[in-house]
């Protein structure tokens, strides 16, 4: 069983997300390369299910949480990146056949932070002002 601290499983409940029952991904999916640890946000992890399923092909996550201090992009930055609020995460692309339908439907999702580079799109779900950026 996965351990899951106290204010996660308080917030399980009151917003009736369970972190155990994502569709198309296992939490471990997310781990930080680098350190192993997981504060993803489960209603981000629920989104990108949704994603998945508008897109009706499988993701391959290349990077989702990142540890801040450990992961060494994140401990590289001024200010920690999306990855490191649990709110991100890169999917693996083959093509731009893949890479049109990623965005297209993650833009009509809500996602509100979209980069593209060659090979993964990033999604995320920032607070501040929507991006869409080439890598």
């Amino acid at each position: 069983m996965v351990f899951i601290p106290s204010f996660l499983r308080l917030w399980q409940l009151v917003s009736g997300y369970n972190m155990e029952e994502y569709k198309y991904f296992k939490l471990e999916d997310f781990d930080c390369q680098a350190s192993g640890n997981n504060e993803m946000d489960p209603a981000f992890i629920h989104k990108l299910d949704q994603l998945r399923s508008a897109c009706g092909f499988p993701f391959i996550i290349t990077s989702g949480y990142r540890d801040p201090e450990l992961h060494p992009i994140e401990a590289a930055k001024e200010k920690p990146g999306q990855h490191s609020y649990g709110i991100a995460a890169d999917i693996m692309v083959n093509g731009g056949s893949q890479r049109m339908t990623i965005v297209k439907h993650a833009a009509a999702l809500g996602f509100t932070g979209i980069g593209i580079h060659k090979q993964f799109i990033h999604v995320d779900t920032r607070k501040s002002t929507p991006m869409l950026w080439g890598y």
